[in-house]
């Protein structure tokens, strides 16, 4: 008798666990008025709005635009031919589908900082955000260990250039010693982490003059590179465009695809722009512009200068300079690199303290990384930590083993951003919100978008037979069909995305295409970082977060009069 007590004991115990558990991952992030902002932005939980629109857009540049131009454009013209022009201009209007999804929820949510995770929490619920930072900032981690590393060794390769240092600067300082394959020795990385760690701790303010300093210096490389190369310019090189046919140019627009990403960094500064509603969807798709206009007038350069099939692998761009006599170019072109990576790196680490103030502001992390210094208006907890865990990574480990596995968080939080802006706008006929019916058949749909674009990558990727491809694309546009015609949309205020649903369909079929083109091992990192953040939110963030909480940060929908 005592042991059926017991067995219903334990039964009981495991449903009121399991209860628990799915009424907290399912809860969302309540809308609060617009006459609670006040009191937020009176707190001292607020973080200080001194970023300009120009702030904003060479945020966007820094976080985009580093040694990937001055290498990415050649490396895959080696695949691609002239193309790769076209490559870049396919992979740029994606990014541009994908900037105006993130353009409507910047001004839609313009107060504070969280970028797809907040969107996440307030679209559909607690655990998917959670999920979508887990992938994102392992995403972040990882490319700020790297990026450091790169940087340690372009600044190496410069100091190189005065007769007394040339050859005299071990491999552990800047290049990296390895050993076992798995470690790797670096002392310059974590150093410059460091700086820039202290530099992000001053303010942002500091950090802002240091990353337009550094984005302007760079842009004029750039221009600089593209209208002395313009010079030597031979047309016929441009001849065959496409050498490897136009699936080239499609498999090469995946890869570069990744060159844009960073637009969201200025999604994550809206708690510290001076007018958020305004300025963040300026910010976002003027700074994707001005990227893809660089990309475009180097990939036109290099391919014009040096016939395709001759470009150098490791530093093309910068070689092609040199086979034409222009050294001096090749020079500016390692501090252009330079610029590059520590305005990339270092937007990078302040793009993952916010993430971090975001979470412990909602009680899903400890309340430590929710302080804010009253003094200097920075998340000073979150920005240590985010350049330890850089700094370690970047000094003792390999990390470029790694890089099959990077881009996961970013197509992930990419999709999910497109899926809010749908979830966001769905009403019901009268105008309230939708019924939890209608709901649960749009997340439906959207899923079944994303599967459908997984699995026509998958098909496209391994050359399968055109018929399942084209079943997969017709899927993709039934369901589309039924998220237009089955679902009522309401008018977004402040910036509002065209066409939508079509629109954001279209970003998430995209992106779980590229998705599909990513290492296999990436799709196992997927899975397993999903099961693992699972574990800590059970384990922790379920008892601890409250969306609710006074301690939270206000999240405040746009007004109508603001919206003006």
């Amino acid at each position: 008798m005592r042991g059926q007590d017991s067995g219903r004991d334990s039964s009981s115990s495991s449903s009121s666990y399991c209860s628990h558990f799915w009424s907290a991952a399912l809860r969302a992030k309540p809308l609060s008025s617009p006459s609670e902002k006040a009191a937020r932005e009176n707190s001292s939980y607020g973080l200080s709005r001194r970023l300009s629109v120009l702030d904003l857009v060479l945020l966007g540049i820094g976080a985009s635009i580093g040694a990937g131009i001055f290498v990415v454009t050649g490396t895959v013209a080696r695949d691609t031919g002239p193309g790769v022009t076209v490559s870049f201009t396919l992979a740029g209007a994606s990014c541009v589908i994908n900037a105006l999804c993130y353009a409507e929820l910047a001004s839609r949510f313009p107060a504070v900082v969280g970028g797809a995770y907040l969107y996440a929490y307030t679209a559909f619920n607690e655990l998917t955000a959670f999920l979508v930072f887990g992938q994102l900032m392992l995403d972040y981690h990882i490319g700020a260990a790297s990026i450091a590393r790169s940087l340690a060794s372009y600044v190496v390769t410069i100091l190189e250039l005065f007769p007394v240092f040339k050859d005299n600067i071990p491999k552990w300082i800047g290049h990296g010693e390895d050993i076992g394959g798995v470690l790797s020795i670096n002392i310059l990385a974590p150093v410059l982490l460091v700086i820039l760690t202290l530099i992000l701790c001053c303010g942002v303010g500091e950090s802002s003059l240091l990353n337009s300093f550094m984005t302007v210096l760079k842009v004029v490389i750039v221009i600089f590179v593209i209208f002395v190369g313009a010079f030597e310019v031979d047309v016929s090189n441009w001849s065959p465009f496409a050498p490897n046919g136009i699936k080239s140019i499609f498999t090469g627009a995946t890869v570069v695809f990744f060159a844009y990403v960073g637009f969201d960094a200025v999604a994550n500064s809206a708690e510290e722009s001076k007018r958020p509603q305004r300025d963040l969807p300026i910010g976002i798709i003027a700074s994707l512009l001005v990227c893809i206009s660089l990309y475009i007038g180097v990939c036109l350069v290099i391919t014009g200068m040096v016939p395709y099939q001759f470009l150098g692998e490791d530093a093309p761009l910068a070689e092609a300079f040199t086979s034409k006599g222009l050294k001096y170019v090749s020079v500016l072109i390692s501090i252009g690199a330079v610029a590059g990576l520590t305005t990339t790196l270092l937007v990078g680490l302040y793009v993952q303290s916010r993430l971090y103030l975001g979470l412990g502001r909602d009680g899903l992390l400890p309340s430590v990384f929710a302080k804010v210094d009253k003094k200097r208006h920075t998340p000073i907890h979150s920005q240590v930590w985010v350049g330890i865990v850089a700094s370690v990574m970047a000094g003792l480990f390999n990390v470029h083993v790694l890089s099959h596995i990077l881009s996961v968080g970013t197509l992930t939080g990419y999709s999910v951003v497109s899926a809010c802006v749908v979830a966001l706008r769905w009403k019901d006929k009268t105008g309230s919100e939708a019924s939890p019916s209608a709901r649960r058949e749009g997340v439906f749909c959207l899923i079944a978008l994303a599967v459908c674009g997984f699995v026509a990558g998958f098909l496209f990727r391994y050359d399968s037979s055109a018929i399942f491809l084209l079943l997969a694309v017709v899927v993709a546009l039934a369901t589309s069909a039924a998220l237009h015609f089955r679902q009522v949309y309401d008018d977004a205020p402040g910036f509002s995305c065209p066409w939508v649903p079509l629109l954001p369909a279209i970003c998430v079929f995209f992106n779980m295409f590229l998705f599909a083109q990513l290492h296999y091992e990436a799709w196992v990192r997927f899975v397993i970082l999903c099961a693992v953040m699972v574990g800590i939110y059970a384990i922790y963030g379920q008892y601890h977060a409250d969306p609710s909480s006074d301690k939270t940060i206000i999240y405040s929908r746009v007004s109508e009069e603001e919206a003006q």
